[in-house]
């Protein structure tokens, strides 16, 4: 990796950290498009292996506000979705799988748009973390299903539970991509010169987090997942 792409990477992994840390998602948005065009080679493990810092310090920061009984549900569903995932990868081409969850995303936030609030179900939250194991196992990108399932709840809730979620995800997802040979020390030792960008864009994040909320919170969720879903679809 040269330096000019480095210096590039640290400061798209910085603002992205920052984003999510205020947001509760963003990361996987913003740099797994910047990657796939300057370093493709790593993606999705150095993505996964980035989040684990920003994911646990999150959750940490806003533990009393975490749904531990939706959390449950996801992570039951994510790790059927693990599986999936790890095969889709080796099965489906990127064009195809990213035109799916592309789809699926744009479709799901523009009916968040119009729809009436509801609660987060243990049906409904299993299928978010079987679709979460699926696309964040094959390209990194999870964050939407999660953010659009708990898109009416308060900021503090939305955060924490994202990304309790995504770290046990991540745990995941790594483990079965080490089992199967998938993890190379390139994209170790990427991840090890990106992590202090992770480390000052989300605690940078702690002094507006806790103004963040509402229907602003709400918005930005959409736009995110729009943006996400439209950026698959063409890319």
């Amino acid at each position: 990796m040269s330096s000019s792409v480095l210096a590039t990477l640290v400061a798209v992994v910085f603002v992205s950290a920052f984003v999510q840390g205020a947001l509760g998602i963003g990361f996987a948005l913003i740099v797994a498009p910047v990657v796939g065009v300057l370093q493709p080679g790593l993606l999705p493990v150095t993505l996964l292996i980035l989040m684990l810092p920003l994911n646990f310090h999150v959750a940490w920061r806003e533990r009393a506000s975490i749904d531990w009984v939706g959390a449950r549900w996801i992570t039951a569903g994510r790790l059927v979705g693990t599986f999936a995932g790890l095969w889709l990868l080796t099965a489906l081409s990127g064009h195809h799988l990213d035109q799916a969850v592309g789809w699926f995303t744009v479709i799901a936030a523009a009916a968040a748009l119009v729809a009436p609030p509801f609660a987060a179900t243990p049906s409904i939250s299993q299928g978010v973390g079987l679709f979460t194991g699926i696309t964040e196992t094959a390209t990194g990108i999870g964050g939407p299903p999660l953010a659009l399932l708990y898109q009416h709840t308060n900021g503090p809730t939305l955060r924490a539970t994202v990304a309790v979620c995504f770290l046990i995800g991540e745990i995941m997802s790594l483990a079965m991509l080490a089992i199967s040979g998938k993890i190379g020390s390139s994209q170790l030792l990427s991840a090890l010169y990106l992590v202090p960008a992770v480390l000052a864009g989300s605690a940078l994040s702690k002094l507006t987090h806790g103004k963040i909320g509402g229907n602003g919170l709400r918005l930005s969720v959409l736009i995110f997942a729009l943006l996400s879903g439209a950026y698959l679809i063409v890319k």
